[in-house]
């Protein structure tokens, strides 16, 4: 597999190890050297290294992951999960966002209405794609979907990957806290299965937009939160450079995440990251799909219901004294 040119600060002494090792492979094959025992060395100074480097991951390097340019998309997991994807644009009120991406498609043989968080590639990519922060019309059109997907009885899946709902002035003159709360209410309504899964970032009132569902589930290395590591440290330390200290008092990670019940499930990801190997990440994610499709598909529609509205009306840690 192609290896990622993009490193993060804790991977260097990784990739150090891998470019020794690479040339000392091209000295070998340029020199016709036996060098089986030096190469040897540095595979298991490799694996080693790796096994220290993932093993134990703090909260911010979680996020930096979660951030990583390289980590596949919601399109790169609609390719890889659902086959016949029909993308829909356009909201029928204003225009359409290319920072939301859905339409209907099969999984696993059965219709379903797939909704996804869309970040860009590359500079021109998420300049495109707004670096996957919606617009109101973005919420909007995922609603209309929504719609769609109750009228002919086809469960909702959400993909959310966003660092957070656009807050310029074009989206507060276009009622974005609005949008996001009518899809919270309908949502909440809806006669059909939905499953929402944190892919990458889910930030703030972003992702909960489209994340009232009756499971919500998260990849081990993303990261769910009121508010961006950096955010929270601007207001509690007035200095950005303390959003590590600030992740980690967030609880923004899957395992705490799902200690408090606010995630059903965190799915792992490949040693290394999601985009280390996309296409077993988007089997995992297919895996864990089809087991909730599977439980709430068989609900009768009160049922579901009440177990939707039951799920968020407990939601919350507290003690009283």
């Amino acid at each position: 597999m192609e290896k990622s040119e993009f490193t993060l600060e804790f991977e260097k002494p990784l990739r150090e190890l891998e470019g020794q090792l690479r040339r000392l492979q091209e000295t070998s094959e340029q020199s016709n050297m036996d060098v089986s025992e030096e190469i040897q060395a540095i595979e298991g100074k490799i694996e080693k290294t790796k096994r220290e480097v993932y093993s134990g991951l703090t909260v911010w390097q979680r996020v930096q992951l979660a951030r990583h340019p390289k980590r596949p998309t919601s399109l790169d997991h609609i390719a890889n999960i659902f086959t016949g994807f029909e993308e829909i644009h356009g909201d029928r009120l204003f225009k359409d966002d290319p920072a939301f991406v859905g339409g209907p498609a099969f999984f696993n043989g059965r219709p379903v209405m797939v909704i996804g968080q869309q970040k860009g590639r590359d500079t021109k990519g998420n300049l495109r794609r707004n670096f996957g922060c919606p617009h109101p019309e973005g919420y909007r059109k995922a609603l209309r979907l929504m719609r769609m997907a109750e009228k002919f009885d086809m469960p909702i899946i959400s993909l959310i990957d966003t660092p957070g709902a656009f807050p310029g002035i074009g989206a507060e003159e276009r009622h974005v806290a609005e949008a996001i709360a009518v899809n919270i209410r309908e949502m909440s309504l809806f006669k059909v299965p939905i499953i929402a899964i944190v892919i990458g970032e889910g930030g703030s009132g972003g992702a909960l937009g489209v994340a009232l569902a009756d499971s919500v589930l998260i990849l081990e290395n993303a990261y769910y939160s009121v508010i961006s590591p950096e955010g929270c440290a601007a207001i509690l330390w007035k200095d950005r450079k303390f959003a590590p200290e600030a992740a980690e008092a967030l609880g923004l990670s899957g395992k705490s995440l799902l200690e408090h019940g606010v995630v059903d499930e965190v799915i792992p990801e490949p040693f290394g990251g999601a985009q280390s190997d996309p296409k077993e990440t988007s089997e995992s994610l297919r895996t864990a799909i089809g087991r909730h499709l599977n439980k709430f598909g068989k609900m009768k529609t009160e049922n579901l219901l009440q177990h939707r509205y039951d799920r968020f009306r407990k939601l919350g840690v507290y003690s009283e004294q």
